[in-house]
């Protein structure tokens, strides 16, 4: 499978966005607060949007260094969600207070993936 992320799987669209948090289902893994939307589709295709909030880190060098590394843990691990018949758009929020390692990021998106792949 293609490791690479690409620009079509941002999810980048107000439309798409606001329609996530409107009727998305979620849930929460340490350190993440995750939402999916699926829907039935002819082209399946995952589009993912990153997300750091500004409360809990003040200064733009460290949420980027988490997008960064939620991006990279991602894109290693997306053939985890398998192949689907469903068009779905995902969000990830780190919501812890402090910087935490590559790999219980990496884990806790392990988890997350595998959770929306049996709900799809």
């Amino acid at each position: 499978m293609n490791q690479s992320l690409s620009r079509r799987e941002r999810l980048r669209t107000l439309g798409a966005i606001r329609r996530l948090f409107e009727s998305g289902e979620g849930g929460f893994v340490y350190p993440f607060r995750y939402l999916c939307f699926a829907e039935a589709d002819t082209m399946p295709s995952v589009r993912l949007l990153f997300s750091v909030p500004k409360r809990y880190h003040k200064r733009a060098n460290k949420r980027n260094l988490l997008k960064r590394r939620m991006r990279e843990a991602y894109r290693l691990n997306k053939a985890e969600l398998g192949e689907h018949s469903a068009s779905m758009d995902l969000a990830l929020i780190y919501s812890a207070k402090e910087v935490l390692s590559y790999a219980r990021m990496e884990h806790a998106i392990k988890k997350i993936l595998a959770k929306v792949a049996e709900n799809v």
